[in-house]
């Protein structure tokens, strides 16, 4: 990263752990704050299931059902130049509750850089389903699959590329 100074909240997703894992150690990286995204109703093992194609989880990706609602909306996005919101990919996306929040806050002039955890799917093009429903017109920016657990020196490498 360069040396200018740039705001960064690290928001998440995870319904795991997995996800939130990531985002800790990212968060540690980089010294920035962070912020989990909380559906209203919590995912049990069972809406989890993508097996099941009546589970929550798969109503939810297939648009049978409106996108889930937030626990709060108390993220300070005001405060902060770029959001780095991470989460799971489900379906090859985001989940629908990531959605959700890009829907709630007012993005305008922030960056929003996505980072991911994944068994087997690329970023693809997520980046371009969330700028749908962002508001203000953010920069969305793919920038990562983060599996595993990525050492303090791999994320700093990573971050550099992104140029903040």
């Amino acid at each position: 990263m360069n040396n200018v100074l740039t705001s960064v909240l690290i928001a998440y997703f995870s319904a795991t752990g997995t996800t939130a894992n990531v985002a800790k150690n990212l968060a540690s990286t980089m010294n920035a704050p962070m912020y989990e995204i909380v559906p209203a109703q919590k995912y049990t093992s069972d809406d989890l299931n993508w097996h099941d194609e009546n589970s929550r989880t798969s109503l939810e990706m297939n648009g049978v059902v409106p996108y889930p609602e937030l626990a709060n909306l108390d993220a300070k996005i005001k405060d902060y130049d770029v959001i780095m919101l991470g989460f799971p990919i489900w379906w090859g996306s985001s989940p629908k509750i990531v959605n959700q929040f890009v829907k709630s806050y007012d993005f305008s002039g922030k960056k929003i850089v996505l980072f991911a955890t994944s068994g087997s799917s690329g970023l693809g093009n997520i980046a371009t389903d969330l700028q749908k429903d962002a508001v203000g017109n953010p920069e969305i920016i793919s920038w990562r699959v983060l599996n595993g657990n990525p050492s303090t020196s791999d994320l700093k490498k990573y971050l550099e590329t992104l140029n903040f």
